[in-house]
């Protein structure tokens, strides 16, 4: 008696074979997640400035993190390039940013008037700390002093294809690079310049408007390419060019909530906010914004409360 062969499907092996092979892929990645969340866990972040920093560490409310960019070149006294504050709320997932003028003219703990961006140079984090509560009644949780290098390479990790800005003129000088005027697409090195690009037709003003601009983008960008699975390894890059008192949990938790939840599109504010600050020029200092101190508190008050 003959045997009856059976026919073979192919089309249904090869569907069963892809769908293996997607299963087999996703173990990886999920194993390669969990081995890199492990290591980035259990390796600390430098803390250079944690000991002397006083800020509220234990909150488990809306969280404010001091973020600073330091134009140091190893000197021991140098002056923050950039001074920013990331409000996080963990209940809705938004972030909100909060640029600070470093040219405002402030009252410094124990050494009068200044800028303010000399109580970093005088006293570190913590005497910033202390300037920024004694001078907006904002409270400071925690401080992260971001590397330019690390910046750079974060911005390759997230966005290997690079972000897009409108340059608004050719700008090269103090950058080691020249910016074409019109849209470009810039990869970390690049995007580094734009944003620290000193000569603007603005002043500093302008400067910080790409800083929020870039930074804003980069949270859009990271969101929309699902990086969640980049987060191990984005910390494990921002030990080696990150000072903060952040622990690694908290900032793993923190990435996959903004990541995975996006929280809609980030709110920045400037303060000094327009209308509430002149320009003055003070002897030994130099050029200062003398601001309305009243104006900045409850303009602050009211963009932390916005939903």
């Amino acid at each position: 008696m003959a045997v009856k062969k059976r026919k073979v499907r192919w089309s249904r092996v090869f569907v069963a074979l892809m769908i293996l092979g997607i299963f087999m892929v996703g173990l990886v990645t999920i194993f390669q997640y969990i081995e890199g969340t492990y290591k980035a866990i259990n390796q600390p972040f430098k803390k250079a400035e944690a000991d002397s920093f006083q800020g509220e560490s234990d909150t488990k409310e809306e969280v404010n993190v001091l973020l600073l960019g330091s134009d140091s070149r190893g000197e021991k006294s140098a002056r923050t390039d950039t001074i920013m504050v990331a409000h996080y709320n963990p209940q809705s997932n938004n972030v909100k940013l909060i640029s600070l003028m470093r040219d405002m003219y402030v009252s410094i703990p124990g050494y009068g008037k200044q800028k303010l961006n000399a109580a970093y140079s005088l006293g570190g984090t913590e005497l910033l700390r202390q300037t920024i509560k004694n001078n907006f009644e904002l409270d400071i949780h925690h401080y992260a002093i971001v590397d330019f290098k690390g910046f750079e390479k974060a911005v390759d990790l997230l966005v290997p294809e690079g972000i897009e800005v409108d340059i608004p003129y050719e700008m090269s000088d103090g950058i080691d690079m020249t910016l074409e005027k019109g849209a470009q697409l810039l990869h970390g090195e690049e995007l580094l310049g734009y944003v620290r690009f000193r000569q603007d037709r603005l002043s500093d003003f302008g400067r910080v408007q790409r800083q929020q601009e870039v930074i804003s983008k980069l949270k859009d960008e990271a969101v929309s390419l699902n990086s969640v699975t980049k987060l191990p390894e984005m910390l494990d890059l921002l030990h080696t060019h990150i000072d903060t008192n952040i622990d690694s949990p908290t900032l793993l938790a923190i990435g996959k909530d903004i990541l995975t939840n996006q929280g809609g599109e980030m709110q920045t504010i400037r303060i000094p906010e327009d209308g509430s600050f002149e320009n003055t020029y003070q002897d030994g200092i130099g050029e200062v914004l003398e601001v309305d101190f009243d104006q900045n508190k409850e303009a602050l008050e009211e963009f932390l409360e916005q939903e």
